[in-house]
């Protein structure tokens, strides 16, 4: 599959190729033998790119690589270099021509040296293996990837968006709700997806993190989804209830919620998980109750919680009990009492209708702080003249 460097041979490739490519890639060649003759690497990686988005490259990519680019490769940028080898092995289709060529790609990376194009070339490769059905191998290649970049200040985009895009198509392909939601967020913070994202991707995309922010066990804040323009996909297309669902979650609104229980079975993973579901938004439901209440009427019988969140009074309990288990809430339990002392609450992004709310609270904090400072003024003794 490779070309070794002592085979090749740069004039003799660049004028076959000339002679039987279209004359429209024919002034590419011409300047890649100007650029090369002058050893102009920095221009000469501009024009190799430039060749490779040319729509009538795609037959002549793999040959370039192997017979020209092959030649002086340790004199470009390596992560350069690497991304260039990431483009070229697309226009490869046998499994094992597309792993060799990453492998082999990989290999001549000083992982040392090179650390950041070390990531993004085994991330790609941990792709291919993903996409051909080797789960052990992607998971070995993720781990290490996740080693390296925890010991880097900082690496380019397009670096991290490779090893979080792979990490979390392997996490959805194992089903793993929560690292595909945590991974697949931190992917679209690392690029645009207007640009580096086709409208079906992008509509998938927000498809699948809607599915695992529902299913999610851990996941009790929708917030940074809410907010970010992927869900907009969602918009006027046959999935534009799953963007309702979620604000109706985030909202901890349970009467939404059994409207929109129709939509249920139209997914089937949410149809079967519907138990889950109500115990999500009961749980949702009481971190609304907590967080709407001021702070010195966050103690709060049984009978209350059982009301905010429609379930009978003897499974509140175990409610209250569940949240602060995953650290949703802090507080105590009285059992005697039947009653839950709640002293804090996880915070979350809030929605439009939740901000208001919170600023008639502020509005009326500083009502009473007005009326604290007007006692103490009325309190104080009048000056004494001597």
């Amino acid at each position: 599959m490779s070309s070794s460097k002592m085979d090749i041979d740069v004039d003799l490739y660049l004028s076959t190729v000339t002679s039987k490519s279209p004359t429209e890639l024919h002034p590419f060649f011409e300047k890649f033998t100007k650029l090369h003759t002058r050893r102009l690497w920095h221009q000469l990686t501009l024009s190799i790119f430039e060749f490779l988005d040319h729509p009538l490259s795609p037959p002549y990519q793999v040959d370039l690589f192997n017979k020209f680019i092959r030649d002086f490769e340790s004199k470009l940028n390596q992560l350069k270099l690497v991304e260039i080898g990431v483009k070229v092995s697309r226009q490869l289709s046998e499994p094992n021509e597309i792993l060799s060529f990453l492998s082999d790609l990989l290999s001549r990376i000083d992982k040392a040296a090179h650390p950041a194009a070390y990531v993004l070339a085994l991330s790609s490769l941990a792709h291919a293996k993903l996409v051909f059905g080797d789960m052990v191998g992607t998971k070995t290649d993720i781990d290490a990837c996740s080693t390296i970049l925890d010991d880097l200040d900082g690496v380019e985009a397009n670096v991290n968006a490779a090893f979080y895009g792979v990490a979390a198509d392997y996490y959805k392909a194992k089903a793993e709700y929560a690292p595909y939601y945590k991974n697949s967020l931190l992917y679209l913070a690392c690029v645009n997806p207007e640009t580096d994202i086709t409208p079906e991707d992008r509509l998938v995309r927000a498809h699948d993190l809607g599915i695992s922010a529902l299913l999610g066990e851990t996941i009790y804040n929708f917030g940074e989804l809410l907010m970010h323009p992927i869900l907009d996909s969602l918009d006027n297309t046959p999935h534009s209830w799953i963007k309702e669902l979620l604000l109706t979650f985030n909202e901890g609104n349970i009467g939404k919620f059994e409207s929109l229980g129709t939509q249920l079975p139209k997914e089937p993973i949410l149809a079967s998980n519907a138990g889950f579901l109500r115990q999500k938004i009961c749980l949702m439901a009481l971190i609304e109750a907590v967080f709407k209440r001021s702070g010195d009427q966050r103690t709060m019988a049984f009978q209350t919680i059982a009301e905010e969140t429609r379930l009978p009074q003897d499974e509140v309990e175990h409610l209250v009990m569940k949240a602060l288990s995953l650290k949703l809430i802090r507080g105590t339990i009285d059992q005697v009492d039947q009653k839950a002392a709640i002293v804090w609450v996880q915070p979350r992004v809030l929605s439009r209708a939740q901000i208001g709310e919170l600023a008639d609270r502020l509005g009326d904090w500083c009502g009473k702080l007005a009326k604290v400072e007007q006692f103490i003024h009325s309190q104080q003794m009048p000056d004494v003249l001597v």
